[in-house]
């Protein structure tokens, strides 16, 4: 009897390795049916990591994201599933215990089925109460592994590690090949060992294309014994990205596995609404060179879903470099020659750092540590100049274990420091936060949300809910995407924008609040009162009060057209305007 594979389509992480921003709430429910008409997916990857960070970014609620999102897959019988950075919960940086474990109550209640918790040290300490908490929650528990390739990571390696997560109480093992390297032969050797010893532990791949592995190690990790793979859809397939369903059912029809059929109609309509995406906002933020795939990442071993970031980066310093080299009277580097350099340098620090798997954040670390080297060096200082304080944490011990050994260079400049190494468990490194966001909430009168995702979204990401609730992340946002808007224009030598233009492409869900008469803008009745207009986010019941016009024959009073919030003011307090102007725009609720 032929052996079933499944299909999970990592719809999250096709955006997040691809570019900065991630799908409205509005444009999940376009694609959502489609999704489930293609037939193929028994799981799909709907939030987690940063995807909930960068809905606050540019003015969403995430949680309303989420629930949309993981109904339509719920009512179909599809399981969801998210990715969870353990310690770290859904951010870079280590989480309170009481705010990890509200994290799985929360997230359940949203609708999502399955928690990949991943620790980027590969820390058991870092997983297995996240796999009890989840476990409690009704969540299924699946514990990863981060894959990479160093003498450290052998086989033997990663056998071991997956033993000890079974012990821990996981369901499943997630073999996360963040960057792709992961050799297939190794891959194979340390599915069949969990297999032998573990038959029912489903397992589950999840490997970028990056340098080409991906591929071939998919064949080897089924035959092994491997049960769910990771795969994307066009246009957002390959690169820097995952491999294509359509490549990847084939291979493993071929080899004489048993597979869904794919329905092809469903398949173009999924690829058209990304496209769609794409072409309405998300575009502006998406560079170019994660289309493409590279050999460049099988000597440095950084993951695909970062070199966007790492691109900019490396423009932020490269003239900057070029100007000490230009100094000190030696040859200027071309972009191409500074980028196999950060590689280099990479390769060159990550075993005298220990060996983290570089994976969020610790790919971040370094490669900043590599970028700032060379910064450093072009000015003739000695590596090591420049080491963040996130950077040093690592180095220390408080995020977890490190796979391998420090350099006695790197111990000796900790001790020159006067610094620490901590041998304790992480999380005793950041107390209990609950209350502090109970209190604040209540004092500024915010609702904790439905099954309390409210507060779990501040206490998780406290500055950006901040900016959120403030509406100085959208205000941000939308410049930043007019910006990108307007250099595109000036690029490829389109008509400037109209006033129109930018306002739809602001506030594509809104309509407008216009003014019915000539008057005075008044956000408040007090003649006097130089008060702000409406907060962001403030939400109107239909024909209840927004704002008032003071004309020569006296007061006109303007309600809301519906229930919906204000997404954008466009006149201040006491602003003159004329009939038909448009005051602020209002977002329907829904």
């Amino acid at each position: 009897m032929k052996r079933e594979i499944k299909f999970s389509l990592v719809y999250r992480d096709m955006w997040q390795s691809s570019g900065k921003y991630v799908p409205r709430k509005d444009q999940l429910a376009q694609v959502a049916p489609a999704i489930i008409d293609m037939g193929c997916f028994a799981r799909v990857e709907t939030n987690g990591g940063a995807s909930e960070q960068v809905n606050l970014l540019y003015g969403e609620n995430p949680n309303k994201a989420v629930r949309t999102f993981t109904k339509f897959f719920n009512e179909a019988g599809i399981q969801t599933h998210m990715l969870d950075r353990g310690l770290n919960g859904l951010r870079m940086n280590p989480v309170p215990a009481d705010v990890r474990q509200l994290m799985y109550k929360v997230k359940k209640a949203q609708g999502v089925d399955i928690t990949r918790i991943f620790c980027g040290l590969n820390d058991p300490r870092n997983i297995i109460p996240s796999i009890n908490w989840a476990k409690e929650a009704g969540m299924i528990a699946q514990a990863t592994m981060c894959i990479t390739y160093s003498e450290v990571h052998t086989a033997e390696y990663y056998i071991n590690l997956a033993e000890q997560l079974i012990a821990g109480g996981a369901q499943e093992i997630c073999l996360k090949d963040m960057a792709g390297i992961g050799r297939p032969d190794t891959l194979g050797r340390i599915v069949k060992a969990i297999k032998t010893a573990h038959p029912d532990i489903t397992i589950q791949y999840h490997g970028h294309c990056g340098p080409g592995f991906s591929v071939a190690s998919m064949i080897e990790v089924a035959k092994a014994g491997g049960d769910i793979f990771d795969v994307a859809v066009e246009p957002l397939s390959w690169g820097m990205v995952h491999p294509d369903v359509i490549t990847i059912q084939a291979m493993m029809k071929d080899a004489g596995f048993l597979v869904p059929d794919i329905n092809m109609k469903a398949y173009m309509e999924v690829r058209r609404l990304t496209q769609s995406f794409i072409d309405d906002f998300l575009g502006y933020f998406i560079d170019p060179r994660n289309r493409f795939m590279t050999s460049l990442l099988v000597g440095c071993g950084l993951p695909g879903g970062m070199m966007g970031s790492l691109m900019a980066d490396l423009k932020g310093v490269h003239a900057a470099i070029n100007a000490n080299l230009k100094a000190a009277g030696k040859a200027e580097l071309s972009e191409d020659e500074l980028l196999v350099q950060l590689f280099e340098e990479v390769q060159y620090i990550w075993p005298k750092l220990g060996n983290p798997p570089l994976v969020t954040p610790f790919s971040q670390y370094v490669k900043n540590v590599a970028l700032m080297n060379l910064f450093g060096m072009s000015k003739g200082q000695p590596r090591w100049s420049m080491i963040d304080k996130n950077t040093w944490d690592m180095i220390l011990g408080k995020a977890g274990n490190l796979p391998g050994k420090l350099d006695e260079e790197i111990i000796e400049l900790a001790k020159q420091n006067n610094f620490e190494f901590f041998t304790g468990n992480p999380q005793d490194n950041y107390p209990n936060e609950l209350p502090r966001f109970i209190e604040e909430m209540e004092k500024n009168g915010w609702e904790r949300g439905e099954d309390d995702e409210e507060l779990f979204e501040f206490a998780m990401h406290e500055k950006q809910y901040r900016e959120f609730k403030s509406g100085e992340a959208k205000k941000r946002f939308n410049g930043e995407l007019l910006a990108a808007m307007e250099k595109k224009a000036a690029t490829t030598g389109a008509k400037p924008m109209s006033a129109a233009d930018k306002r739809a492409a602001l506030y594509p869900k809104a309509e407008p609040v216009v003014a019915p008469c000539i008057g005075k803008v008044l956000w408040e009745l007090d003649y006097e009162d130089e008060s702000m207009p409406p907060q962001h986010g403030k939400l109107f019941e239909k024909d209840q009060f927004v704002c008032a016009l003071e004309t020569k024959y006296g007061v006109e009073t303007i309600n809301a057209f519906c229930k919906g919030r204000i997404v954008g003011i466009e006149v201040e307090q006491g602003k003159h305007v004329k009939k038909g102007d448009i005051l602020a725009w209002i977002e329907k609720e829904e």
